[in-house]
């Protein structure tokens, strides 16, 4: 699986979507969600079945061939079917339905929990990825004019101290290299353990685009239908409550119903005779058993829709907090861009006038540091901003496209 993950992230630029997908392929709950609808549908069916449990038979024979042996014989063959309770049989088939919903809510909300986490470590890694790319082009840029310092202080142009001051610039780049190579390292491992398989080198196409900005609801209360997160606890709550009532029904063993045929001689010369038996068992009822269970399940039912209000109430305050943050980004992106133009208009300025002698070496140091902190001051604003959008559609319960 990891040689295939490594092909495919090298012959084509890996996504968001696609490192979700490949996460999720990979959780308990996508590797288990096949069996728990086949055990859902076989609740259903068993609901809809006419005994609550599968007919039991019974055959004996009675001899007295050990003892007296005077022919004495009977055989008794018969069928005892478990009866539903009152109510207990339409309480079934909508516990078994509810269950069936919670069941498919269960495995979208666990799709959302992945989404968030592989959100989180990807656009960590897209930081790594755009900062490893800066500062190696700071490295090169520190080189460059090392080198054309070299060639000026052997020529006589500048001083020996101007080139010990280019020198330590590219070393200082090459410090930050090394610590962008390190945070590099660490964020493709820790995406490689999310996704099963190696996100892409450090100089690999991979696509850094962000997610469509989501449509915001006027009205928070959308949510209770559409986002995952609270569904699955108000579906959770809904078979609680299906159990509770089931439960109020089920105050007692399931009676049965009994039906069976003998066939029976006293002694050796009699005929035979055949006899038919029908009758009906009912199990005396439980007061504590009865009590325990329905208030097991009243309890988990009034948990349950407590918890969906509080996730209600986290959902409204962190959608209003990702609202802004996005805003915010926007605002951030468009003042960096702005001073990263400036910057690098200011390099080109101040990188001529070096050349011609019309400004020293300390100022072109700083303007190249103004440009790159300016470049990587952008570069890191447009991530958040498609970090802050994930965040977003993270917060509406909307997974990774």
């Amino acid at each position: 699986m990891l040689a295939a993950g490594n092909l495919w992230a090298q012959s084509a630029p890996l996504t968001l979507k696609q490192a979700f997908e490949a996460a999720w392929s990979r959780q308990p709950e996508a590797q288990s969600l096949a069996a728990r609808r086949e055990a859902a549908e076989a609740r259903r069916q068993s609901a809809d079945s006419w005994t609550v449990e599968p007919p039991t038979l019974e055959v004996s024979a009675k001899t007295d061939q050990l003892n007296k042996n005077q022919g004495s014989r009977e055989y008794v063959a018969g069928i005892a079917l478990p009866l539903w309770l009152p109510g207990e049989r339409s309480r079934t088939g909508a516990l078994a339905d509810a269950e069936s919903r919670a069941t498919t809510s269960r495995a979208l909300a666990a799709q959302l929990r992945t989404a968030a986490t592989v959100r989180e470590g990807w656009w960590s890694w897209q930081r790594a990825r755009i900062e490893k790319g800066l500062v190696q082009e700071r490295l090169n840029s520190a080189r460059q004019l090392a080198s054309d310092v070299a060639r000026r202080v052997k020529a006589g142009d500048l001083a020996r101290s101007d080139q010990h001051q280019a020198d330590g610039a590219a070393a200082a780049a090459e410090v930050a290299v090394a610590e962008a190579n390190t945070a590099l390292a660490t964020a493709t491992q820790q995406l490689r353990a999310l996704i099963g398989m190696a996100p892409g080198s450090q100089d690999a196409d991979v696509s850094a685009a962000g997610e469509p900005v989501p449509a915001v609801p006027a009205d928070v209360a959308a949510l209770d239908t559409s986002h995952p997160a609270v569904i699955e606890l108000l579906n959770r709550a809904e078979v609680a409550r299906r159990g509770a009532e089931l439960a109020e029904v089920q105050t007692r063993a399931n009676p049965e119903l009994m039906l069976a045929t003998t066939r029976d001689r006293g002694m050796f010369g009699d005929s035979y005779q055949q006899t038919v038996t029908v009758g009906i068992r009912f199990p005396f009822g439980s007061e504590s058993r009865h009590r325990a269970k329905a208030g097991l399940a009243r309890a988990e039912a009034i948990e349950a829709e407590g918890q969906s209000r509080l996730e209600r109430e986290r959902l409204i305050a962190d959608l209003e907090a990702a609202r802004v943050r996005v805003e915010s980004a926007q605002q951030q992106l468009a003042a960096a861009d702005k001073r990263a133009q400036l910057a690098r208009e200011s390099r080109g300025f101040f990188e001529k006038s070096f050349r011609l002698g019309e400004s020293d070496l300390p100022t072109r140091l700083r303007i190249e540091l103004e440009a790159a902190e300016g470049e990587r001051q952008a570069a890191r604003a447009r991530i958040d901003l498609a970090a802050a959008i994930s965040l977003l559609r993270q917060t509406l319960g909307l997974l990774p496209e």
